[in-house]
């Protein structure tokens, strides 16, 4: 697995390839960083930074493109331009194809050095480590690169498998979840045509002298006056 990672950033947007798989080591092809001057302007800026990409994929060609997550910050200018610059490098990416996968730096951090709240200092020492190199590449903006793509390697074999597993689950609920088009109705007899159903309460018939039978009325009596 081929992976090159995009630490972004307006002024200094960090890059480095990195080749291998999960277990076993891993070899650092290149890496570098994409400048651009602060008193160009932005259009020029962000320019530079899509051909800069476009030097980096050409020479390359990974296969996937791993790019830190932008979160919001207290400085809104700073946060802008590294969000312009993210969005400058996953356009050239899908615009030939290759997959990209953001994650966040602490997610970066705890892949590396075992602490999501590590210093940029111990990523740097973890990066020469892991790549057998003889110093720290500098500035930061490259060894974070580095350990972005290094993150994807050992995290996307178990990310597929997890996706794997959750579309083996949902393909038998979707198939048991199909119904037959149309109204459904209640199985039983068939309704005539015109007539009201009848009613399924049926009154049973009293038998004659049982209790609450009707009385039958009898037969009024003469009242006879006195006799003159």
């Amino acid at each position: 697995m081929r992976v090159l990672g995009v630490d972004p950033g307006l002024t200094r947007c960090g890059i480095g390839v990195v080749e291998g798989v999960a277990g076993r080591p891993l070899t650092m092809l290149g890496v570098g960083v994409v400048r651009t001057p602060a008193e160009a302007e932005l259009g020029d800026r962000l320019v530079a930074i899509e051909r800069g990409m476009e030097q980096w994929l050409d020479e390359h060609s990974p296969g996937y493109v791993a790019v830190e997550r932008v979160f919001a910050q207290h400085n809104v200018r700073t946060v802008m331009g590294t969000a312009q610059a993210s969005a400058v490098a996953m356009l050239c990416a899908a615009r030939r194809g290759i997959p990209v996968a953001l994650h966040t730096p602490s997610e970066v951090k705890a892949a590396v050095t075992g602490s999501g709240r590590a210093e940029k200092a111990q990523v740097g020492a973890m990066v020469t480590r892991l790549l057998r190199l003889d110093a720290p590449p500098r500035p930061a903006d490259a060894a974070d690169a580095l350990a972005l793509a290094i993150c994807h390697i050992w995290r996307a074999p178990a990310q597929n498998r997890l996706q794997q597993a959750v579309a083996a689950h949902r393909t038998p609920a979707a198939s048991r979840t199909q119904t037959t088009p149309g109204i459904s109705r209640t199985p039983g007899a068939a309704r005539t045509p015109g007539r009201a159903p009848a009613s399924r309460t049926q009154a049973t018939p009293r038998t004659p002298g049982a209790s609450g039978t009707p009385a039958t009325p009898s037969t009024p009596r003469t009242l006879k006056g006195p006799t003159a």
